[in-house]
């Protein structure tokens, strides 16, 4: 079987998707290597996206890539296990294209990963609304819109690193009662 016609049928992408990836065989390679027992639609939006978008940026190919396959998927990894959301993946992937450092590395030194624990991102948007008593009534009195204003705050207040789920859950929860 044709690997484009495998890629869309064995593993779900979409034909664009699968016709840039066997473009060439370089680039098919790597993929089916970051996609090793990963999301495969995942891993064709990082490898097409991302990783290849900074190349062409830099003038750099794909074989001569500071980022190999499996740092990549190494990074990818951290995304489904929720360490770092994706906004903060694509900060690491600009780090490990720059240092050539893999994403566990430069996500523990940076100290990157995502918070996920409860009581912490509570007292956070407890801070939030606390200090914003006008934006708690105005979205208590039908501006559902300002969900988003709120969770930027909380963003910013946990730079970036607050689980955004998580938030979303527990801001809807309290601006409701």
């Amino acid at each position: 079987m044709p690997r484009k016609l495998r890629f869309v049928e064995e593993l779900g992408l979409s034909p664009y998707d699968a016709g840039v990836l066997v473009a060439e065989r370089d680039t098919a390679a790597y993929f089916e290597t970051v996609a090793a027992g990963r999301d495969a639609k995942l891993a064709a939006n990082w490898v097409t996206s991302e990783l290849l978008g900074q190349l062409n940026r830099a003038g750099i190919a794909l074989a001569d890539s500071p980022v190999k396959a499996e740092a990549l998927g190494g990074l990818l990894d951290l995304i489904v296990d929720k360490t770092i959301s994706n906004n903060i993946a694509k900060d690491v992937l600009n780090d490990m294209f720059e240092t050539g450092k893999d994403a566990v590395t430069i996500v523990d030194e940076k100290g990157l990963k995502q918070v996920s624990d409860t009581g912490a991102l509570e007292a956070v948007v407890d801070q939030i609304m606390a200090d914003n008593p006008d934006g708690v009534a105005e979205y208590r009195g039908g501006n559902q819109k300002l969900i988003g204003w709120f969770m930027g705050q909380i963003m910013k207040a946990s730079q970036g690193k607050a689980n955004p789920q998580m938030v979303n859950e527990l801001l809807r929860k309290k601006l409701a009662g």
